[in-house]
């Protein structure tokens, strides 16, 4: 009953209408970057969001005043440095966090690691002081990393609930729906691929077998088309000539989940989406699959479902991979001063 609401359960179009209303304030940490400063404008756009409130270490002034200006309900506050984080995160009930340094030509998610990992346990300290019941979403790479990086802080602070923290691997399958219907000749709108796994290269794992409308591939293209959605990044990143990584579809999909959320916390029924997230379904401590979303957040883990032989040969390739990016975000902070 669930499979067609893996499809986005809130489209862009009736977001940005006034038939749906709601007073969560959303924070933005990160608001002023390459993904920050569209993903506001879409959260600005939206009367999910009563209150916008964005937060950077520069240019967040600039960034809120000019969104301020946009004839939408939510009131826009700008909050920048150390000295005016706890402020931005009073009172939030959804925190979406896409602060880090994006990648680089050459660069792998792993050479992210050591800047984004301060830079995401600086936040996560300060959501666990400031609003320990919001909804946190993370965008921030690795995401493999991150997430068990922001579950310890918030465990340290005794505050951790696994069901309101959140990995957005959304753009992973934002990626599938429309690499699929560009090869099949369909509207991407109407195309579902659940996108499970991880959010780095191989542990991307694309579940072609499930998607809706039912599709095949000779094994040939169905490994091509596989290897594109694990690569999609590294393909933004060479067309931008080092010019900066995917902030535009990241932007796009991060505000497609942090819809869901707002929508699955106002009441509304039947919203999956995919997200990396404390899971019991794999050996993993933490996995991506569809996930039923409800007022406090994670309502059921809806699992792998049924998997071709290809794809548990995906599964069990990235098993290694994926828990040796966990134990990293893990010993991280443990090894915290």
């Amino acid at each position: 009953m669930f499979s067609r609401a893996v499809r986005p359960t809130v489209s862009f179009a009736r977001c940005l209408s006034t038939s749906s209303q709601n007073n969560a304030k959303v924070a933005v940490l990160g608001a002023s970057g390459g993904i920050g400063q569209p993903l506001s404008l879409l959260l600005k756009n939206s009367p999910l969001v009563s209150h916008l409130s964005l937060y950077d270490i520069a240019h967040t002034p600039g960034v809120a005043a000019d969104l301020s200006h946009i004839e939408t309900r939510a009131q826009v506050t700008g909050h920048m440095g150390p000295d005016q984080l706890d402020a931005a995160l009073q009172g939030c009930d959804v925190v979406v966090i896409p602060a880090g340094v994006p990648r680089k030509p050459g660069m792998t998610r792993d050479d992210l690691f050591n800047t984004n990992a301060t830079i995401v346990a600086t936040l996560a300290d300060a959501c666990a002081r400031n609003c320990p019941e919001a909804m946190i979403c993370i965008i921030a790479n690795p995401v493999n990393s991150t997430i068990p990086i922001t579950s310890e802080v918030m465990k340290k602070h005794g505050v951790y609930n696994p069901n309101r923290l959140f990995g957005v691997t959304t753009l992973d399958i934002v990626r599938a729906n429309t690499f699929v219907a560009e090869l099949k000749g369909l509207d991407p709108a109407r195309v579902n691929v659940p996108v499970i796994g991880g959010h780095a290269g191989k542990t991307i794992i694309p579940l072609i077998s499930q998607c809706t409308p039912k599709v095949e591939f000779p094994a040939d293209q169905l490994s091509a088309l596989t290897g594109r959605i694990q690569e999609a990044g590294t393909e933004v990143v060479k067309a931008k000539a080092g010019a900066g990584s995917a902030t535009l579809s990241m932007a796009y999909a991060g505000a497609r989940f942090t819809f869901s959320v707002l929508d699955a916390m106002n009441g509304k029924e039947g919203v999956v989406e995919c997200s990396f997230v404390r899971s019991e379904e794999t050996e993993c401590k933490y996995f991506s699959t569809p996930l039923l979303l409800g007022k406090n957040g994670i309502e059921k883990n809806l699992g792998l479902g049924k998997l071709s032989a290809f794809e548990e040969k995906l599964v069990a390739d990235a098993i290694g991979e994926l828990k040796a990016s966990i134990k990293k975000g893990e010993d991280f902070v443990a090894n915290m001063k």
